[in-house]
């Protein structure tokens, strides 16, 4: 549950900061395409930071082990995905952009583990 709230709060502060430099004067020191790179990392990492602080509100309630799977994959996957984009975007290295869809992947395993909870639980 920790975890799950830390990183969440965490990553949401990060995507904010990212997406408000974004908008106002990135623009001028990044190209056009590194610029989509950003904006796309910063929209999925703010959908996860938030789908991690849900994650942490059902943990306290409700505590089980999948929850910490979950939200390691969310947290695992965000760093994969959105991290490498960033990385690729303010150094112009794609040295691990192939982490980029492993990031993607475990992003989804997060969600099939969080609907694998919801399947399993009874009426």
């Amino acid at each position: 549950m920790r975890l799950a709230i830390t990183c969440g709060a965490l990553s949401g502060f990060i995507a904010v900061i990212l997406s408000a430099w974004a908008a106002h004067g990135l623009g001028d020191i990044v190209s056009a395409e590194d610029l989509e790179r950003i904006k796309i990392g910063t929209e999925l990492q703010l959908w996860h930071a938030l789908a991690l602080l849900a994650v942490g509100a059902l943990a306290a309630t409700r505590p089980a082990r999948m929850f910490d799977y979950t939200a390691w994959a969310f947290v695992v996957g965000t760093i994969g995905f959105s991290g490498t984009l960033y990385l690729q975007a303010f150094t112009g290295s794609a040295t691990l952009s192939f982490l980029t869809p492993m990031g993607g992947v475990a992003l989804m395993a997060g969600w099939l583990l969080l609907a694998w909870y919801g399947v399993q639980q009874r009426r």
